[in-house]
């Protein structure tokens, strides 16, 4: 089985490949970046999503992992949009090995906090989805999304190491953590590899910020 990964040099998208490299997959990276793994199973190259025609042919892929994201960079929407909708419609169309689609998308798509054209980009990816949803549902293909809240990775060290921020950040977190680089993987190997049945959903994993801070008030008298 192969598994096409976008942004596979660092965070979720190392974290993913080398979960499926375990799982027996042949994984394909695509970063802007070097790789950091060694593997036989394990092909990358060194592209940018934003140019179309700068993305390798590569056949007979059986799941693809848009995970390559920006935060509050110029390029926000170029690369998170436009990017990842360039690697959908080059791999995920007229692929008859094709089994599943899963987008990175964020917590963001669906709150509308954090930063603006960041947002915009998530939003739009989470549109997009349910695009690719409907029109690959005939043949039988399963393309959904993950909205990660906060995860453990080096790109957020900026308030993870920031007591005080951090401290903010829990105290409107109702599970008191954040998500590891291992729990994103297990939650893109059961997106892509046990669902079943599941198509065109945005699955919010923000260990309770959104849904789970109560503003119910009652009188106490």
């Amino acid at each position: 089985m192969k598994i096409l990964i976008s942004g596979s040099s660092n965070g979720i998208g190392l974290e993913v490949s080398k979960r499926f490299l375990y799982l027996g997959f042949e994984v394909i990276g695509l970063d802007l970046l070097p790789s950091k793994i060694n593997d036989e199973h394990y092909t990358h190259y060194v592209c940018d999503i934003k140019d179309l025609d700068s993305l390798p042919e590569i056949n007979n892929i059986n799941y693809i992992f848009n995970n390559a994201g920006l935060q509050n960079s110029n390029d926000d929407i170029d690369n998170n949009l436009k990017g990842n909708i360039n690697i959908t419609e080059k791999y995920a169309f007229n692929n008859d090995y094709l089994l599943g689609v899963l987008f990175n998308a964020s917590a963001s798509s669906i709150s509308g906090q954090e930063f603006p054209l960041y947002v915009a980009s998530k939003a739009g990816l989470v549109g997009y989805m349910k695009n690719v949803a409907i029109r690959l549902a005939p043949k039988g293909v399963l393309v959904n999304a993950i909205s990660l809240g906060g995860v453990i990775t080096d790109s957020n060290n900026i308030i993870l190491n920031d007591g005080e921020a951090f401290k903010k950040v829990m105290d409107v977190t109702p599970l008191k953590k954040w998500t590891s680089l291992e729990e994103c993987a297990d939650w893109v190997e059961f997106l892509l590899t046990k669902n079943k049945s599941m198509s065109g959903q945005n699955i919010l994993i923000d260990n309770g910020e959104m849904n789970l801070n109560s503003t119910f008030v009652w009188p106490t008298k």
